[in-house]
């Protein structure tokens, strides 16, 4: 089976409480991400499935097995850490062998092993070397390697390629996606970086303040984000927020704020909330531009236009705030220097409670 079962996980430090009862069933070989801020508790929940920190209260199950008590050499996890953690004087095929050797398991079976393991990840020419003679992704790629030789149930990252360049990390992330297609094992990774994320997981977890805030799909938490929170943290560019109150409209519910309005969807929970003070959850890639001889339902002032070959990023203001629209540069040159404004599809509009930050109940933009 090979799932993990988290049950009202806690972990306090004396009276400081980090993580707050978090509930999260990972299905036997899905991809799950933890993602979020720095302090988020996101690392320290890794560790407790680890059995490198202790659970305060709550029940943690591996492979169908309570293993709150169980030292981490018996949970049959295997976990790969941001700083490689590799023994200096000891060179690639001994790095990778060391964990076998611990279980004293026999020599040939060691050779055949660290010999497949260093063809899978593209070190078998590394295989006498030591880490000091290593690039940083190839230390990494013999940190996989120690992990992957054991043929444990679980594999555990924890932010592994955050000491990598960006071009590295791109790499690195394709060999852990091939890697987790090619194995099928169970795998709990954490990162802060939620490119990382959405590339990555089957499903994401979001935390923050050591509670989660959402779980799904990657493109699922991107289109119908539940809160405030979720919206702004995935995405890049992330989620333009403006301020905005619901009123009543001659074709449904209206968002109106600074003398400008937008049309809002249909819904039940939007038609019964006017005069409720929202937030409206509007992304860069849902907008189109409008030239200034075609006008916008919103004007805003460009401040900067990024080209990026194939697209563009719009540096605007609105309510006094950064707002940016993500458009294509193909077909669309000619309006790039003469923007007037912006519009949206309605159903594309996010609404968003401003007291609570939650997304009213019936928005869901299908995959």
């Amino acid at each position: 089976m090979s799932g993990v079962s988290l049950n009202g996980i806690t972990k306090a430090y004396g009276q400081l409480e980090v993580v707050h009862g978090i509930d999260l069933e990972v299905q036997e070989k899905e991809f799950v991400v933890l993602v979020g801020p720095s302090g988020c508790g996101k690392s320290t929940t890794l560790r407790m499935i680890a059995g490198l920190e202790e659970i305060t209260d709550g029940d943690l199950s591996i492979d169908g097995r309570y293993v709150n008590q169980v030292a981490p050499k018996d949970r049959d996890v295997a976990m790969v850490f941001q700083n490689y953690a590799l023994y200096p004087h000891l060179n690639v095929a001994d790095n990778i062998a060391f964990g076998l050797r611990i279980r004293r398991t026999p020599k040939a079976e060691i050779e055949s092993q660290v010999k497949e393991v260093g063809g899978i990840l593209g070190l078998t020419e590394y295989l006498e070397r030591r880490p000091a003679d290593l690039s940083g992704g190839q230390r990494q790629r013999v940190a996989m390697g120690r992990a992957i030789v054991r043929q444990p149930k679980v594999f555990l990252f924890d932010e592994p390629l955050s000491n990598l360049d960006a071009k590295l990390r791109t790499q690195m992330r394709a060999e852990i996606k091939r890697l987790h297609k090619r194995l099928g094992v169970t795998s709990i990774y954490v990162t802060h970086d939620q490119v990382e994320a959405m590339t990555l997981a089957d499903r994401i977890v979001v935390m923050h303040d050591g509670r989660i805030e959402q779980v799904g799909t990657p493109m699922d938490l991107f289109l119908n984000p539940a809160n405030t929170f979720v919206a702004g943290f995935l995405g890049s560019p992330p989620m333009n927020m403006v301020d905005a109150k619901i009123v009543a409209g001659e074709t449904g519910p209206i968002a109106e704020f600074d003398g400008n309005r937008l049309q809002l969807a249909k819904l039940p929970s939007l038609e019964n909330a006017v005069g409720t003070e929202v937030i409206l959850g509007i992304r860069p890639e849902f907008v189109t531009v409008a030239a200034k001889d075609e006008g916008g339902n919103v004007p805003v002032d460009v401040d900067l236009i990024e080209t990026l070959g194939s697209e563009a990023l719009i540096h605007a203001s609105l309510q006094g705030a950064p707002f940016v629209i993500r458009t294509e540069t193909v077909g669309q040159m000619d309006i790039l220097d003469g923007i007037s404004g912006f519009n949206i599809e309605p159903h594309l509009i996010r609404v968003f409670d401003k007291a609570t930050g939650q997304a009213l109940p019936g928005q869901v933009l299908e995959q």
